[in-house]
């Protein structure tokens, strides 16, 4: 268990008396131990995700990546992908992995497999017209191979989202950890709060235009950690 009341406090950003209360009510995943509560990182992240969690940009400063692959770079790794064809979850992700930029030492139906078996556990969906499929655990072990794949697709599918809202954009994300998952996804998960972003999205916007944008919000996060005290 790698995370105790503080780092969730730090996380979400919300008091210690919030934290206890949703310990009380069973409403976020945790474990006793030797007498202290405990958090799985990977769990967290499923919750965070489950239950829409809205997180602040002081979250996004807490979570700078420990290596320097910026989100920008990520995406140039995964590649963008758009007019992403099918009528359903299945054939959607079908040709969205086809066409992303995967790593060389797994196969894309290795890839494709462990996203479907995700969302049978769970959906992706986000809400706003955006879902971030995802393996429930890493199947890549060298951070050169994280990546995150942007795919618009050429018609919004029902992906199950708990707004009712079908999917226009998906965020592939293949990560190596789940401490770099729950990284990324909150800066995937911070950038989807944005309407500028979202409208952007909705255009079957160029390579050039979201890189140039991720970019822009990356350095208002860096100049807002500069200037702390």
């Amino acid at each position: 268990m790698e995370l105790k009341i503080k780092d969730i406090v730090d996380i979400l950003q919300v008091s210690e008396k919030t934290v206890y209360r949703w310990i009380k009510d069973k409403k976020i995943p945790c474990y006793r131990i030797n007498h202290q509560y405990r958090f799985s990182r990977a769990e967290i992240n499923e919750w965070i995700l489950s239950n829409k969690i809205e997180l602040s940009s002081s979250f996004i400063q807490l979570t700078n990546l420990e290596r320097p692959d910026r989100l920008s770079q990520l995406i140039e790794k995964g590649g963008i992908v758009t007019q992403v064809s099918g009528k359903n979850v299945r054939e959607v992700l079908e040709n969205a992995v086809h066409w992303i930029i995967t790593p060389q030492n797994i196969s894309k139906e290795d890839i494709l497999s462990a996203l479907l078996d995700r969302e049978e556990l769970m959906p992706t969906a986000v809400g706003k017209g955006i879902a971030i499929p995802h393996p429930r655990n890493p199947i890549i072990t060298d951070l050169k191979n994280a990546s995150v794949s942007i795919c618009c697709l050429e018609q919004p599918v029902d992906f199950g989202s708990l707004d009712n809202h079908p999917v226009h954009t998906l965020f592939i994300l293949l990560t190596a950890s789940p401490k770099m998952h729950l990284e990324v996804l909150s800066k995937i998960s911070y950038l989807c709060q944005d309407e500028a972003f979202l409208h952007i999205l909705k255009d079957h916007p160029t390579k050039e235009i979201i890189l140039e944008y991720v970019r822009k919000r990356e350095l208002d996060w860096q100049n807002k950690e500069a200037v702390k005290p």
